[in-house]
This record gives structure tokens, C-alpha cells and sequence, in this order.
């Protein structure tokens, strides 16, 4: 099984005013099949924990063609693409019922060892019977950082507690997208689309933390390109820019 599916029913709670499939979903929804998908590959979280290694998020680029809504019946596929530079590459696109494609994605993972924070290069991850090479958008997720020319706005800061960590005792990769669309403002998430985010994630954050939350915004000939980072002690924590 060289892709992985999985067949859902967006439910409201994962939806927005409009009904749309909320970024934050669309993240939890990816995380979990990818995460079964390695378990059946022979390197999920039980198998990699043995060696005191697990997958970390580094970057996520996704785009949504025709978003999704309540009650809508999708087929969620992704794959595992091997290595590249740095980078293992995973792919993910969603379909509705007439196999039409709704929403892609590709995203870039580390293989770390907890002790040491050193790179893995595990060779089962990197086996043919474990790849495809079939790509869902054609270039890995770019580097994000605030525009040079736009002076960014403090938010507010976020607090980190419990609704934010997961089982490894870090915030939520999604959890970082919920913090940046209720930093866009209200009038613009509730009128306008998300058509494409891309996110980095460069330093983990725990809870206690403090994270600043910064944004600049910037009109293009393309929609509305939305920066927010956090910031701990001034540290970036994540980058993301999403464009509505």
C-alpha cells in the first residue's frame, strides 16, 4: 500500500461560519493519516520511539481548490516520498465523490533523535516499496518569512496550556494555524477564502510559554498574503503566510 486513504464526513465543528473546512481541520485531518499511514509503512511513533527518534513537522504548503464543507463525504490520500535534500516529502490531495480534487498538499518532516537533536536517516524510510514519487503540487513547501518591507504588528500573546499540547508535550502542529487565523481578524477569515497557506515550524513551543504574535499583511495581484510569526524571548517560533 503505497498511498494511504481514508474516507471522512466534515462535521461541523470542523467548519467555519461559511460552512468551509477550517485550515486547523484540514491540518489535524493530514497529521493523523500520515501518522497511521507510517504506522503501516513499518516507521509510525511506536516503531521510531524504540530508537528515541520521531518525525517533526518542518514545513507545510497547502492549497485549497474548491474548499470543502459541512457534510460533504471526502477521500483523504497521502504518500510517503522518500528524501530530499533534508527533507522527507509526504503528499496529501482530497477528492469529493466525483473524484474531483478539492484540496493539495505537500509537506516536509525531520527524523530527529530526541537525545542528541541530530538528523536520522533511517533506510526504511527510504526503501522503493515504501515510495511513491507521484507529486501532489510540484515543489516542496518554500521557506516563509516576514516581508523586508512591511513593518509587522504585535497581536496579542498567546499563552501556551492544555488545549494547545499534544501527546509529546509540544504544541500541536495545527494548533499554530488556529493561533494565526484568529490573529488575521475576523473581517477578513469570515468574508474572504483561504486559498493557500504555507507554514514553518522552527522552534518547538511548551506550555507556559509566551508566543508574540506578529502579522503583516500585503496586497498582491493573486488576493490578500497574510504574515504571522511567533516569537518567544524573540526566538522565532513559526512563520506563516497565508493568502486569501
Amino acid at each position: 500500500m503505497i498511498k494511504y486513504t481514508e474516507k471522512h464526513t466534515i462535521p461541523c465543528y470542523d467548519t467555519d461560519a461559511a460552512w468551509r473546512l477550517k485550515p486547523t481541520s484540514f491540518m489535524n485531518m493530514a497529521q493523523e493519516a500520515a501518522g497511521r499511514h507510517a504506522v503501516y509503512l513499518g516507521f509510525g511513533y511506536d516503531d521510531l520511539i524504540k530508537t528515541n527518534t520521531a518525525w517533526i513537522l518542518s514545513r507545510v504548503h497547502v492549497e485549497f481548490i474548491d474548499t470543502p464543507k459541512w457534510r460533504e463525504e471526502i477521500t483523504l490520500n497521502t504518500w510517503h516520498k522518500g528524501l530530499n535534500r533534508l527533507f522527507f516529502l509526504r503528499d496529501f490531495v482530497l477528492t469529493d465523490n466525483e473524484g474531483r480534487e478539492r484540496v493539495k498538499a505537500t509537506t516536509s518532516w525531520l527524523v530527529l533523535n530526541l537525545e542528541t537533536r541530530r538528523l536520522v536517516r533511517d533506510p526504511k524510510l527510504m526503501e522503493d516499496g515504501a515510495i511513491c514519487t507521484e507529486n501532489a503540487l510540484e515543489t516542496p513547501a518554500d521557506k516563509v518569512q516576514m516581508p523586508k518591507d512591511v513593518e509587522p504588528e504585535l497581536v496579542r500573546t498567546h499563552h501556551v496550556s492544555y488545549s494547545d499540547i499534544d501527546t509529546n508535550g509540544h504544541t500541536n502542529n495545527a494548533m499554530y494555524m488556529q493561533w494565526s487565523m484568529n490573529s488575521v481578524g475576523y473581517d477578513i477569515t469570515s468574508t474572504r477564502p483561504v486559498k493557500e497557506f504555507t507554514i514553518n515550524f522552527d522552534h518547538e513551543t511548551k506550555a507556559g510559554d509566551h508566543v508574540k504574535i506578529y502579522r503583516a499583511s500585503v496586497e498582491k495581484e493573486d488576493g490578500l498574503h497574510v504574515y504571522v510569526e511567533g516569537k518567544v524571548d524573540g526566538q522565532s517560533s513559526y512563520c506563516v503566510e497565508i493568502v486569501f
